[in-house]
């Protein structure tokens, strides 16, 4: 049981988050974009999100600087909000308006802002579950297509709703969040998310 909550941590991971909901939305949206639109936008959105990360991930690790990717101290969290937050700007700036679509655009206007969040947070002395956060964006994101496209996803959602749920417990498991933690990072995503709804929705 242990290695399978360990294991949900990674399947997971924040960094997943928005490539999956950038996926989502193609999955989800019955308009037709073309194969250059959606190329356009995932795989520039795959390499910011998933494999710089990645790369500064492994070059801050050599440098000594962090020694989990699960960023465990508040100083390696701040090194990964921060690179998140600059790596989420430059998609808003430079990926998606090259290709605009209003769902993703305003997706990652939420993620951003939670993020700035989280890090305001810490450097307060708090750390929120940046897992929780990812989790409920990511589920908040998929009510609103659901509901602007008119679109029955019951089974994604019930399924997301039950990884949330899984992602909480192997937190907890793992020792790297007290409830309050979790529960502040889900609400954090989660509003971050509904604040934006009304400028696509």
């Amino acid at each position: 049981m242990g290695r399978f909550l360990y294991a949900i941590s990674y399947v997971f991971h924040p960094l997943l988050v928005p490539i999956a909901g950038t996926l989502a939305y193609f999955l989800v949206t019955p308009k037709l974009n073309s194969l250059q639109e959606q190329s356009g936008n995932i795989l520039p959105i795959f390499i910011l999100t998933v494999i710089i990360p990645i790369i500064f991930f492994f070059i801050l690790k050599n440098l000594g600087v962090v020694h989990s990717i699960f960023a465990v101290s508040i100083k390696e969290r701040s090194y990964a909000l921060g690179i998140n937050v600059i790596l989420f700007l430059m998609i808003l700036l430079k990926v998606i308006p090259q290709n605009y679509i209003g769902e993703l655009y305003y997706f990652f206007v939420g993620l951003v802002t939670a993020y700035i969040a989280a890090l305001l947070l810490l450097f307060l002395g708090f750390k929120i579950s940046i897992h929780m956060l990812g989790m409920a964006s990511l589920l908040m994101y998929l009510i609103g297509l659901s509901i602007h496209f008119e679109v029955n996803i019951t089974l994604a959602l019930g399924a997301l709703v039950m990884a949330t749920g899984l992602v909480a417990t192997s937190r907890l498991y793992m020792g790297a969040h007290n409830w309050v933690e979790l529960v502040i990072g889900f609400m954090l995503g989660g509003l971050s998310q509904l604040l934006v709804l009304k400028f696509w929705l």
